[in-house]
């Protein structure tokens, strides 16, 4: 036994949804179902236990301009911690944040590397600007640099069409998501739009961000192929101001935004109903503020996703498809505690009673 404090979690564990446990132990950073022995600081937690939340699409090292400090970085994981997210998949970063997992403190990243975008079709400062040519070489590249993860631009603002269009040929797609899956590495993509998404999925990707252009055309095929979505709706709750603000200048990509964000729950839950596998995701940091994983949570709920689903796709259902354990014995004891069943209403997701990291409190 070491002399590092070793933690009592007591009150109901959520190990999965049915399976409850009534304590655990957190030694030496690690999950045990055991009463340890010879432990000579034991401090004891009680309430309502999940494995620390995931959000699965969040932008760490990125602001509304693009790359930030380290220390701003540092600021936007405090907050999802604070919030009970230990484990967030990075969705694109032009920072390079390998450093937030050297950090015991601080949630653990799965990093997709940086956007990668065609030229002149992203936000400034965020992506790789590429022509199709190129994308195989920069899927590589960033499948080597990320974490098992690449993120692409399925679709943005054609300025000449004014309106939202695919950005890569369906041949170019196809070998860049080959190549990804040579290397090991998984794909997804931002698309807000319908015409990208057939090409995507029939080329073989693993996962579709937003899915705002899900049509009883491709809800179909998503399911067959399994590709997942990660709706972000509280980022979609954006598109109508966005809308507004171009409304001048592109009409036809501002009534496209309208009627996307007019059907939003109903895609949603047409998506989920067809056994599309749904995640939580919130899109933090770009000009969203971190911490909003409960928010977006309670979104899934209003869309129609039953609650315990809804739950399952930020705790054991996304850390499952990530592959990342949960409330394993011997799993790092990330973990989030609450004051009430959190199975029974998910707002009480908005308010932790104690984060636990790697065994210790924090926050």
């Amino acid at each position: 036994m070491s002399d590092h404090t070793v933690l009592h979690v007591k009150g109901r564990v959520l190990v999965g949804p049915e399976e409850v446990r009534d304590e655990l132990w957190a030694v030496d950073g690690r999950i045990s179902y055991d009463r340890p022995s010879g432990a000579r600081d034991v401090r004891t937690v009680e309430g309502w236990v999940l494995p620390g939340l995931v959000d699965a699409h969040c932008h760490v090292g990125l602001d509304a301009h693009g790359p930030v400090a380290a220390d701003v970085a540092e600021k936007q994981a405090l907050t999802d911690r604070d919030a009970g997210t230990l484990l967030i998949r990075d969705a694109g970063s032009p920072s390079d944040t390998r450093w937030i997992n050297d950090r015991e403190d601080l949630p653990r990243i799965i990093r997709a590397g940086r956007h990668i975008a065609r030229s002149r079709r992203y936000i400034r400062n965020y992506a790789w600007e590429i022509e199709p040519e190129d994308l195989v070489a920069y899927v590589a590249q960033e499948a080597r640099r990320g974490d098992g993860w690449v993120k692409l631009v399925g679709d943005w603002i054609d300025r000449e069409a004014g309106d939202l269009t695919a950005c890569w040929p369906r041949g170019a797609v196809r070998a860049a998501i080959e190549e990804a899956h040579r290397l090991g590495a998984r794909v997804t993509a931002h698309c807000f739009a319908e015409d990208s998404l057939r090409d995507l999925v029939e080329a073989g990707i693993d996962c579709v961000e937003h899915a705002t252009g899900l049509t009883e055309e491709t809800i179909p095929l998503f399911a067959e192929r399994g590709v997942a979505i990660v709706p972000t709706l509280v980022n979609i709750a954006t598109f109508p101001r966005l809308a507004r603000g171009g409304e001048a200048k592109f009409p036809r990509w501002s009534d496209h935004m309208r009627r996307l964000h007019e059907r939003r729950y109903d895609t949603v839950r047409s998506a989920y109903d067809a056994g599309i596998p749904v995640f939580v995701g919130t899109d933090a940091g770009g000009s969203l503020a971190h911490g909003l994983v409960a928010a977006e949570v309670a979104e899934l709920v209003t869309a129609g996703i039953p609650p315990l689903a809804a739950l399952s796709a930020t705790t054991w259902g996304a850390r499952r498809w990530l592959g990342r354990p949960g409330l394993e014995e011997g799993a790092p004891a990330d973990l989030v505690v609450y004051d009430t069943d959190p199975r029974a209403d998910v707002r009480a997701l908005a308010a932790p009673r104690r984060v636990v990291l790697n065994g210790r409190a924090v926050g």
